[in-house]
């Protein structure tokens, strides 16, 4: 149906950066809302950055002024651009993204496999 490709993923020491880029693929016809989230050992899968069709952008308190979320409808990707690294950004991180397929008027909300992210101090 939807697939969503995730990459740029690694290893970064504390205060680099890392750009994640996700790229959704399938019968789409427009996408919504696209957001990043993560997951750290032992806690909730968490919110980082959202942003709309029209380019509103909600950030996660803890990344605010260090991360830009990013959209190119064209290419139907989504990026982060994660700067000022912390150890505490260590965590697998998922792309979501939901919008409306093609025929019929179909929706749906996809989820990217997962990239590690690890914050070396």
């Amino acid at each position: 149906q939807v697939q969503l490709v995730e990459s740029g993923g690694g290893l970064a020491q504390a205060g680099g950066s890392l750009r994640l880029s996700c790229a959704a693929s399938g019968s789409i016809i427009s996408i919504n809302d696209m957001g990043w989230y993560r997951q750290a050992p032992g806690k909730q899968r968490e919110l980082v950055a959202t942003i709309t069709s029209g380019g509103n952008t909600n950030y996660a308190d803890s990344v605010k002024g260090r991360f830009t979320i990013s959209r190119d409808n064209a290419r139907n990707s989504v990026y982060l651009e994660m700067n000022s690294l912390k150890p505490e950004d260590t965590a697998v991180y998922f792309c979501n993204a939901g919008g409306r397929l093609s025929g019929g008027f179909r929706i749906f909300n996809s989820w990217g496999q997962g990239t590690q992210v690890t914050v070396s101090s």
